[in-house]
């Protein structure tokens, strides 16, 4: 039996896709490639199309025998989602609408839900705990509420059980090299740092150091992908376990701030990162710092990459090593 991984091609689809394997699973992935890289796959079967296309939904189903399907496809651009909301309804809610319709069709009762963060919004306490309020800021996290909620229903109506897992920042590379974090347009503090390293950027933008921290700058929790990729197959098997689903956050349940990253990638890499301050983006919460002891006791994680310099390191071997991301093997062909 498969597990089929929608989103696959992306960053974090392809980290749980190695991980899957490496585990012993079969995995299938559906990907539109948008966003997501062909040079990221290895030796997977591909349905390359869109999650609200019936038809392929009902091939895949037809073709391959899921036993269960974790989720990644998404449009994830906070920004982009502010200024036209309307396709990260139509994609994000609308896509896991299909899936979940062609889920119960084919008795497929097993889903772990790619979440975030996002869904609380600005927090009222740090750490961060899943039973805190979920008041999303912008629509991007809109849409990912609105799939936890749709899922919790379809739990009780057919059956179906889920773990939605809430994350954080996730950061860093696989200890192979071989595989990163490759976006266009790139977004993600610690990719900038070290593309500025590479020369690629002429400096790193802090934005915002008024900010009520001890270094006036934001103070994020980051977590290493295979970290997040390996509490996907955790949570999978928790299912297969006990039948049950649930909500969990995945953080270190430490933050380090906007400054801190750049000095620690400086030390990292040897090089000189240029920085310079810029007015706060709206909507950027001070201190996003995740409690993780939910998914400490029940799907028995934890972060084995828990130091910052250890996820800047294996995020350095991958850039270094691909300095115009996938499409560096293309150009080396």
């Amino acid at each position: 039996m498969a597990v089929l991984v929608t989103g696959g091609a992306g960053y974090i689809g392809s980290h749980t896709v190695l991980e899957l394997k490496e585990q012993g699973e079969e995995v299938v992935i559906l990907d539109n490639l948008r966003t997501g890289h062909r040079g990221a796959l290895r030796d997977s079967t591909l349905y390359q199309g869109d999650l609200r296309d019936e038809g392929l939904l009902d091939r895949i189903f037809r073709e391959q025998d899921i036993e269960a399907v974790i989720h990644f496809a998404a449009c994830s651009l906070v920004g982009e989602s502010a200024k036209d909301p309307l396709p990260y309804y139509g994609n994000n809610v609308g896509g896991t609408l299909r899936l979940v319709q062609k889920m119960v069709e084919h008795g497929v009762k097993h889903l772990v839900f790619s979440s975030t963060a996002a869904v609380y919004g600005e927090p009222k306490r740090v750490p961060i705990r899943e039973t805190d309020p979920t008041i999303p800021t912008n629509p991007y996290g809109e849409t990912k509420l609105a799939i936890e909620r749709m899922l919790k229903w379809c739990d009780r109506a057919y059956g179906v059980k889920s773990v939605s897992l809430r994350y954080f920042n996730a950061a860093g590379a696989h200890p192979s090299g071989e595989l990163g974090e490759d976006h266009d347009p790139e977004t993600h503090l610690i990719p900038i740092v070290l593309q500025t390293a590479l020369g690629k950027r002429e400096c790193v933008y802090i934005y915002g150091d008024d900010y009520p921290t001890p270094d006036g700058t934001c103070i994020r929790d980051f977590i290493h992908v295979m970290d997040l990729a390996r509490a996907h197959w955790l949570a999978l098997e928790k299912m297969r376990r006990d039948g049950e689903g649930g909500i969990y956050n995945l953080g270190n349940g430490a933050g380090f701030s906007v400054r801190e990253v750049i000095e620690k990638a400086r030390q990292v890499t040897g090089r000189p990162i240029p920085a310079k301050t810029a007015p706060r983006r709206p909507g950027d919460p001070a201190v996003l710092v995740a409690s993780a002891e939910r998914a400490r006791e029940e799907l028995l994680w934890s972060p084995r990459y828990s130091r910052l310099e250890e996820i800047l390191e294996t995020a350095w071997h991958w850039h270094r090593r691909h300095p115009e991301g996938f499409r560096t093997e293309q150009k080396s062909r």
